[in-house]
């Protein structure tokens, strides 16, 4: 006769004090994306699985969080056309049903996902790689989805650059090099600014799920930044690069901006109550600290601030 083990975890706790997250971090699985007519995706993701935990209960079933973990991703599996962040919707909706305690639950996941490209000067193959974002949180109301990416670039100091670019025009001054032809020279030869790697983030939430392309997300944030940077570089393709970037130099700001008018622009399909999250940090070179700038918004804010903006044009 086996022995009936005490349930502890819903016992009452000394301090009845409700919990807003409870869970487990850092669970690795493999998940297999479907796509139409398409190789699959493969990602090896790091899930975050949370419920909502009310202050008569003294602990959550966190071997209950594992199984529908476990669970989700067999489903999604063997799914077609599977969204990266309806396996989040999808594993949050059962941790609800299981957790018969619980009014909120909540399933993050990130993974590192791998694009093909090739170098824009020598044209070879080569990958880059992006961080994807994807959340779901799950109420007796419905579910809200989020999914975005987060990437890595280039980016030049305007401030830097526009002190060497006043130097350069006060040295061929001296060389007695007339106006319109060092304006040209500045246009052509962009001067030296302090450059960083930058990293740029963009979410998109909404209730019934963004249904939007991961790669074009990750799309808009790489070309949020002064340039592109890639996994194989031979020497004209840094020269491309170096050129770019301090052709296009940008504060943590105007990146954040560029982010808000690339979604605008690429995703007109948006829904404008979905929420956008927009993140612009820069390992600085030259400084101990780093810069950072952040937006989120409605997409009908973004519209109406980029309309407005078009319209001054």
């Amino acid at each position: 006769m086996s022995k009936q083990l005490p349930d502890v975890q819903a016992s009452s706790p000394d301090v009845t004090v409700g919990l807003n997250r409870v869970g487990v971090t850092g669970v690795e699985k493999l998940v297999e994306i479907s796509r139409p007519e398409k190789r699959p995706i493969v990602l090896m993701a790091e899930f975050d699985v949370f419920v909502d935990l009310p202050s008569w209960r003294k602990g959550a079933d966190m071997s209950r969080n594992m199984e529908v973990v476990d669970e989700t991703l067999e489903a999604a599996v063997s799914q077609r056309a599977y969204r990266v962040e309806d396996v989040c919707g999808d594993a949050a909706e059962r941790l609800l049903e299981k957790h018969d305690y619980t009014e909120e639950a909540e399933v993050r996941m990130e993974a590192e996902f791998v694009t093909r490209e090739r170098t824009p000067a020598t044209d070879k193959p080569t990958q880059s790689t992006a961080d994807v974002i994807a959340s779901a949180t799950a109420t007796e109301e419905g579910i809200h989805e989020e999914v975005g990416a987060r990437v890595t670039g280039m980016t030049v100091c305007p401030c830097s650059q526009g002190m060497s670019a006043a130097r350069a025009r006060e040295k061929l001054r001296e060389q007695e090099v007339d106006e319109e032809t060092i304006e040209e020279f500045l246009r052509e030869v962009p001067q030296p600014g302090h450059s960083q790697r930058g990293h740029a983030t963009i979410t998109i939430e909404s209730e019934d799920g963004p249904s939007v392309d991961l790669t074009e997300i990750i799309e808009v944030a790489r070309d949020s930044m002064s340039a592109r940077i890639y996994n194989l570089a031979k020497r004209p393709d840094e020269d491309h690069m170096t050129y770019q970037s301090h052709s296009d130099a940008k504060f943590v700001e105007d990146c954040v901006r560029a982010m808000a008018e690339g979604v605008v622009e690429r995703f007109p399909e948006l829904d404008d109550d979905a929420i956008v999250r927009m993140e612009q940090s820069n390992d600085e070179s030259i400084h101990q600290h780093n810069a950072h700038a952040e937006r989120v918004a409605d997409v009908a804010t973004l519209r109406s601030e980029i309309d407005a903006q078009n319209r001054r044009l």
